[in-house]
């Protein structure tokens, strides 16, 4: 039984930031939430989570193996180096859509997203040491079967990202709705997802639901583990089978 610790990481009154005293140079906007998602999945990396850039002023992080401090100290750590703060909430679940949907209540609860007093909220609870598992996190990584020969080398930059996203797009809103499952696009032609206790047939589903509706054909590699590392590490190598053997499904744990 999975067990997945979702974070929702919020800026703190972003939106109102970028327009006071006036309007913020747009590079200096794109720049500044690059470097701080990198900073942001650096920190979670190095403790063994995952973190997804999303909208950038909503990120998403897989976070089982961090408690409260860490992420207090996540919080100070960006309030020390940046012009803007964090609040943070932290929820585990059986369904990771379940632990984000508690995880964002939390926040929420604590004032709006442009509330210029609301400061580095940490609600939440995290999974502790006694209470974790290695079937906690299951990863699933998906990505496009052959995308250079059929995109990359035959198509413009653009119009190949267009495929690209179609599949994504589409897989997302299937995962999210059939599986209780949160996907994410991280580049090139490939997609992480967290998921509950699937098996191999939902993930046949899954895979030939996005080839019917939008004529891109996926392949995956999954695994299971305490954290997120863990199982994503598991998943990458089931994935390279899938490419060695040519097969559209692979499970390893």
């Amino acid at each position: 039984m999975t067990n997945t610790q979702v974070t929702l990481v919020q800026i703190d009154n972003y939106g109102p930031w970028t327009v006071t005293p006036e309007p913020r140079r747009e590079a200096d906007l794109q720049t500044m939430q690059s470097r701080l998602y990198a900073d942001i999945s650096q920190f979670v990396g190095n403790r063994g989570g995952y973190t997804f850039f999303t909208r950038f002023d909503n990120m998403i992080a897989v976070t089982n193996g961090l408690d409260l401090e860490d992420h207090a100290l996540l919080q100070e750590s960006v309030g020390n180096r940046y012009p803007v703060t964090l609040s943070l909430g932290v929820a585990a679940d059986a369904s990771p859509v379940q632990a984000l949907a508690d995880a964002t209540a939390r926040v929420q609860d604590a004032g709006s997203a442009q509330d210029e007093d609301r400061r580095e909220c940490l609600e939440g609870r995290a999974v502790g040491p006694a209470d974790r598992t290695a079937e906690d996190v299951q990863i699933a990584h998906f990505d496009v079967i052959n995308a250079t020969g059929t995109y990359t080398d035959e198509l413009n930059a653009f119009d190949t990202f267009i495929e690209i996203e179609q599949g994504y797009a589409e897989l997302m809103r299937h995962m999210r709705h059939a599986h209780e499952s949160l996907s994410f696009f991280v580049g090139g032609d490939n997609i992480i997802v967290t998921c509950p206790d699937l098996d191999e047939g939902d993930y046949e589903e899954a895979i030939y639901h996005v080839e019917e509706a939008v004529d891109v054909e996926l392949q995956v590699g999954v695994g299971r583990g305490e954290c997120a590392h863990d199982a994503g590490f598991a998943a990458k190598h089931a994935l390279e089978t899938c490419r060695a053997d040519g097969t559209r499904v692979e499970l390893e744990w």
